[in-house]
């Protein structure tokens, strides 16, 4: 389980990010090596990837497995395994 997300709502309440590390017994330079931290090119590459299966699923009204789905990615320019795609949706 991700603790950080927690300690992270406590100091945008402006609480003591100190004490919630402590009772969540997480190092104070692991939160903040956390939250300095920005997603990989791979990473944004398969948000991306993830946005555009999910419009291509629900523009087939989600009969569409990964298969097709894949079919149209192709189709349109974009080289992905099936199994990648299959991991996503």
């Amino acid at each position: 389980m991700n603790v950080y997300p927690f300690i992270e709502a406590e100091q945008a309440q402006q609480r003591n990010v100190a004490k919630a590390c402590a009772l969540l017994q997480v190092s104070r330079s692991a939160y903040y090596d956390w939250s300095a931290h920005s997603p990989s090119p791979r990473q944004r590459a398969g948000d991306a990837l993830a946005e555009r299966i999910t419009a291509i699923h629900e523009t087939s009204r989600g009969t569409y497995g990964w298969p097709r789905v894949q079919r149209v990615l192709r189709r349109d320019g974009v080289a992905v395994s099936g199994k990648r795609v299959a991991r996503i949706m």
